[in-house]
């Protein structure tokens, strides 16, 4: 299939990601992410393995999509997460095992 990510066309088959994958480790994944046969990698992981180009050079949901149409399962970042907030004295707390409510 013909993709194009940064601006530039790709013929990605699915055969051809899992090949280009095998054998990589999986950084960790803090945000959207690909699911390539049983590791779950970083989209921007993905596009730089698949693409040989800098991460910055192109953006998650054009990798995403890529690998959306190929068959892959991606899960993208929920929408209604709220963000942890997290006081110094918690952080501090949690670091010593000792709870404290604030």
């Amino acid at each position: 299939m013909r993709c194009v990510i940064a601006r530039f066309p790709f013929d990605l088959t699915k055969s051809g990601v899992l090949e280009s994958m095998k054998g990589v480790k999986p950084e960790p994944v803090t945000g959207e992410s690909v699911i390539i046969g049983r590791r779950r990698y970083p989209v921007k992981q993905v596009g730089q393995v698949i693409t040989h180009q800098d991460r910055r050079d192109f953006s998650g949901g054009e990798v995403l999509r890529a690998m959306a149409r190929l068959g892959f399962t991606c899960r993208a970042l929920p929408e209604d997460a709220p963000a942890r907030v997290e006081s110094p004295m918690q952080r501090a707390s949690a670091m010593l095992g000792t709870p404290v409510s604030v």
